[in-house]
């Protein structure tokens, strides 16, 4: 049973760092992907890693989030660095074989695990 798990969340100063960390179990060479949904508002995308090695970013998250792989661990990460209160969200991790034209989009994803909160203080 394929089993996604996010962990790292937590509550961070404007200005802050954080690494999310997703373990994904039972699933070999996924397209790997970070959402967040803040209060409110749709699921948006944040950024991929495809099996192909490619990596995609939200335009507002590019140049302050980096999402990595580690291979033996099957696990992603997303590093977040610069954090604003408009980061503040539930921040989830999917996985699963992606159609190109869907990486950005949550449609595209099979696989999710349950969310991790993070919350940027002003």
């Amino acid at each position: 049973q394929v089993q996604v798990r996010e962990s790292g969340g937590r509550l961070v100063e404007t200005g802050g760092s954080l690494r999310l960390s997703c373990e994904i179990s039972q699933l070999s060479r996924p397209d790997m992907a970070w959402f967040r949904q803040a209060p409110g508002k749709e699921r948006e995308f944040v950024a991929a890693r495809r099996r192909d090695g490619h990596l995609y970013y939200e335009d507002s998250v590019k140049g302050r989030f980096t999402i990595s792989r580690d291979s033996a661990k099957n696990t992603i990460y997303l590093q977040m660095d610069s954090l604003k209160p408009e980061d503040t969200a539930a921040y989830y991790c999917a996985a699963g074989t992606v159609i190109l034209s869907r990486t950005r989009n949550p449609s595209g994803y099979y696989y999710w695990g349950q969310g991790t909160q993070v919350t940027v203080s002003s």
